[in-house]
Formats: structure tokens, C-alpha cells, sequence
């Protein structure tokens, strides 16, 4: 045969095997006539997309005839996005593995490690290794809790550190971060964290900025009079550490001037023209959740000897609540998230137990003997934080805590804040729960995870929310803080569905993404 037609059939046959091979191959699933919002805060087109193997292998007007699909979903009349990323949680995926409470409101991806606690100690790889072994509802990412940190080296409860105490940290940090970690979190109100200084913080940011890690705060004041001190602080973190820093559930307690709210994202902003990375997240209630020490006086808090307070500094510590709560709306403003108070308001155990307030604090409660809802926050100074571009939504929530976000605050924002009030464009919200989350924890970046995520992309992970928004309702209350959100029809974590037509199944898909660092 000569060669040249040799040549010709070796490249027939070439040809129809690769094409026969197209033909013959089978996806895992075909969404058609899809509305995309692509999670960038562009505008919805439509679309259908292949989904094999956990990621988006096409997107297209695809003729459905020529695809062979193990299973078909017609999204007509409905919105396909990417799946939501809280970039604030708790819980614990050992015990609830599932995690309902955040799959049922679109989240697929929830963030913990937050306000300076984490999980996993010394030995994160082991952690991560357990978490993953039976798996997980949402994808889990890991932040490296600085209270931890310091309960982790046994550090004195003192400001000014020794400098083997700082050392100790920054090993932890440097060999989490090499372990998959994102970062590091502060809760500068919380014990252990109220005694770092400006220097600790720094010097345990360097070794996150060398991984190219974020750092989250729950700054050391919310308070009106406190909360610009408070940013300014994290962002001189920022400053000395190099590391980009975003602030936590931003908020401004007891005001209710916006004014005020503009003034503290103009301080983000002119940060951002310095060269600081920063950002941060709301979540979308007035009230907000954490243990009852917050209405306490620093000098009635560990390491001080409570009893000792009270035994010495009673009515000194009776007026000081007396002042603190009634500042803070009153005793009405408290609303218990523990037992046997929960559901209560402290105003309410006061009447029950014919008491004043203060001395049900000191007698029957003590600085750390509750949790509770406080509603101290302004309706429309949070709608400003929500509006700004650089500000993403967060939850603040978990399965178990007394408080309506950890099941309904993404649902929320697209009934209240798109379909009600119309704050916000569907795709401006869906781009501040999805690509704006990625790019700040750096999801979308294909240098430090694989599959990248948080954007309707070829070759990103396939978490991905098939709804119509008209139906999506948080149904959490106050008074019932643990129903589930409704309305997300099929929920998709790495092209695995967990919600099937509006019902959860029991698939555990996912597990902890790994980071690499810089």
C-alpha cells in the first residue's frame, strides 16, 4: 500500500475512534434550559450545563438528543447558581456531619475555625483525616483560631507575651497552613483573645501572609464608640503582617446613625487605596448571638475570681450591669439561648424569679452561664453594610445555637433583601453569597484548591443550586430558631445532589478542602 493512503486510513481511523468515543461518552448529568446567574454579579443568560466527574465540563446550548446523561434535570422557569459559601460558621462535622441547617439555605461550602476557636489542635492533618473519612454534607475550610493558639502553649491570661510564646504559635500556624488551613481567626472579646496586643497580633499574622492566608477578626469593640478604634486595629495587623485581613459580622451595636456605617467603610476604603486587603461579611438580623460575659466588666471576667467580685465588688458590679444591659435596649433585648432560659428574655426570668435583672446576672447566671440573642443592632445601618460591594453575607450560625441565622440567613436575604425590598439585584446577592466569598478565601484560585469554586465556570467544582427565588423562604424564627429554609430545590455539592426536588437524602459528599500555600 503506498504510503501516502496508508497514511490517509491511519487518519480515518483516528478520527472515527476519537469521535465515536465523544459520542459514546456518558456524563453524570444534563441541567437544561437553565437561567444562569454565574455567581460573578453578571447578568442571568440561559444555558445548559454538563456535570461529570463533580465539576462543570460544558456549558452551552447543547442539543440534548446528542448527550448521553446518566440523569436529566429540566431547570426551566428556574435559576441555576453556584453554591453558597459561608465564610462564618460553626459547628462541629464530627457530630453533625450533614450539616442540614446550611445545605437546606444553598450552602455548600461553610468556613470554620472562627472568632479565635478552632478545631484540630497540634495535630490538623489527623483532624482533617477524621473529618474526611465519612464524609460531610458541605465542604469544610479550616482557620486556625489565635485563642486557640494560646491555650494550645499554655500562655499566661497577660498582655506582652514572651517571646517563646510567640514562637510556639507561629510554628502551630506555619505547620496548619502547610496542612490545608486558610488562615487565622481573633475573637478580641472573647477570653485568652482580649489579651493580645497589637505586636502578638502582627507577629501571628507573618507566618499566614507567607502562605498568602487570610485573616478574619471578631474585632475587640462593635460598639459605636469603639468600632472604628477596633478596624483600625486590624487593619495595622495588616499593616505589620503584610497579611490581607477581612472583618467579621460587621456591625455597629447600639447604632443607629448610617452616617456612622458610611464612615466605617470609608475607613475599609481608604485602607484598600494603601495597598490592605481587606473585606468583610454581615450577616442579615439585628440581634446578635455569644455568651453572657459580653455584659460584663472585663474585671469580673477569668482570670478574675468571679466569686471574689461579687464577694468584694457587688453593687459596684450591680450597677455596672444595671447600666451595660439597659444601654444595650434593656433586659427585653436579651433573649436566652440556653436552658432552662431558653426562649426567654432576661427581663422575663427576672419577673419569673421576682428579682432585678442585675442580681439574676450575678446570682443565678454568672459571667459564663448562658448565651443569648442580643437585638442591639439598627435595621438600616446594616442594610448599608450589606449594600457595599466589598461586604459578603455570612450565617454566624450553626446547627444547634438558639438564633434563626444558622437556618435561614442566605434564604433570607434573597425573600427579604431581593424579592421583598428589593435591595439587591438576584445577581448581586447570589454574587456576594458565591463569587465574592471565593475570591476573598481564595476559592477561585487554581494555585491554592482544585477544583477551583464560587462561579458558574467549566472545570469549577459542580456545587450548584438549582431554584425558583419567588419560592425561597426562611422559615427560622426567633421563638423557633431551628426550621429549615425552603424553596432550593436541588442542592449539588460536588456533583452529588443532597437535596433532591426539595427533599434532603442522607449523601455525604464532601470533606475538608486543603489549601496549598504561597
Amino acid at each position: 500500500m503506498p504510503k501516502l493512503n496508508c497514511f490517509l486510513l491511519i487518519c480515518t481511523l483516528l478520527v472515527t475512534v476519537c469521535t465515536g468515543d465523544e459520542e459514546s461518552r456518558q456524563y453524570d448529568l444534563l441541567i437544561t434550559n437553565a437561567l444562569i446567574i454565574d455567581g460573578s454579579g453578571a447578568e442571568a443568560f440561559e444555558a445548559d450545563l454538563l456535570i461529570d466527574q463533580g465539576v462543570i465540563a460544558q456549558i452551552g446550548n447543547l442539543n440534548p438528543d446528542d448527550v448521553h446523561a446518566e440523569k436529566r434535570i429540566d431547570a426551566a422557569g428556574r435559576v441555576v447558581s453556584p453554591g453558597f459559601i459561608d465564610t462564618h460558621s460553626h459547628g462541629d462535622p464530627l457530630d453533625t456531619p450533614r450539616f442540614d441547617n446550611f445545605l437546606s439555605m444553598g450552602v455548600t461550602t461553610i468556613s470554620l475555625g472562627q472568632d479565635g476557636r478552632s478545631p484540630g489542635g497540634e495535630d490538623l492533618s489527623g483532624w482533617m483525616d477524621r473529618v474526611d473519612e465519612p464524609g460531610t454534607g458541605p465542604n469544610i475550610i479550616h482557620f486556625v483560631g489565635q485563642n486557640t493558639l494560646r491555650q494550645l502553649v499554655d500562655a499566661p491570661r497577660e498582655v506582652g507575651l514572651d517571646a517563646s510564646y510567640i514562637e510556639q504559635m507561629q510554628g502551630i500556624i506555619s505547620e496548619s497552613m502547610a496542612a490545608g488551613s486558610f488562615g487565622m481567626t481573633t475573637g478580641l472579646e472573647y477570653d485568652h483573645g482580649t489579651f493580645a496586643d497589637l505586636p502578638e497580633l502582627i507577629d501571628l499574622a507573618k507566618p499566614v501572609a507567607a502562605a498568602g492566608g487570610l485573616v478574619m477578626s471578631h474585632l475587640r469593640s462593635e460598639d459605636e464608640d469603639k468600632i472604628e478604634e477596633a478596624i483600625t486595629e486590624l487593619l495595622d495587623q495588616g499593616r505589620g503582617s503584610g497579611a490581607a485581613v477581612h472583618v467579621s459580622h460587621i456591625k455597629i451595636v447600639f447604632g443607629d446613625d448610617t452616617r456612622q456605617a458610611d464612615e466605617v467603610l470609608a475607613l475599609l476604603d481608604e485602607a484598600r487605596e494603601e495597598g490592605i486587603e481587606v473585606t468583610a461579611d454581615v450577616y442579615p438580623y439585628v440581634a446578635s448571638f455569644t455568651g453572657i460575659g459580653i455584659v460584663f466588666p472585663e474585671w469580673a471576667l477569668p482570670p478574675n475570681d468571679f466569686n471574689e467580685v461579687v464577694e468584694n465588688r457587688r453593687d459596684e458590679l450591680a450597677e455596672y450591669l444595671r447600666n451595660r444591659v439597659n444601654r444595650r435596649n434593656g433586659p427585653e433585648a436579651t433573649l436566652f439561648g440556653t436552658e432552662p432560659w431558653a426562649g426567654l428574655t432576661l427581663a422575663e426570668v427576672a419577673d419569673s424569679l421576682n428579682k432585678p435583672f442585675e442580681d439574676v446576672l450575678i446570682d443565678d447566671i454568672g459571667s459564663r452561664g448562658a448565651s443569648a440573642a442580643y437585638f442591639v443592632m439598627d435595621e438600616d445601618v446594616m442594610r448599608r453594610f450589606l449594600q457595599n460591594p466589598r461586604v459578603m453575607v455570612s450565617s454566624d450560625g450553626s446547627p444547634t445555637m438558639h438564633h434563626p441565622r444558622g437556618h435561614g440567613s442566605f434564604a433570607k436575604i434573597i425573600r427579604q433583601y431581593v424579592n421583598e425590598e428589593q435591595l439587591l439585584p438576584l445577581e448581586e446577592a447570589i454574587h456576594k453569597m458565591s463569587g465574592l466569598p471565593a475570591a476573598t478565601l481564595g476559592l477561585d484560585n487554581e494555585n491554592h484548591v482544585e477544583p477551583r469554586r464560587g462561579l458558574i465556570r467549566e472545570r469549577f467544582a459542580a456545587d450548584l443550586l438549582i431554584f425558583d427565588p419567588e419560592n425561597v423562604v426562611d422559615r427560622a424564627t426567633f421563638e423557633n430558631p431551628h426550621q429549615y429554609a425552603e424553596g432550593f430545590d436541588w442542592v449539588f455539592v460536588n456533583g452529588v445532589a443532597v437535596i433532591e426536588d426539595g427533599e434532603p437524602n442522607d449523601q455525604t459528599p464532601a470533606g475538608v478542602i486543603r489549601r496549598s500555600p504561597d
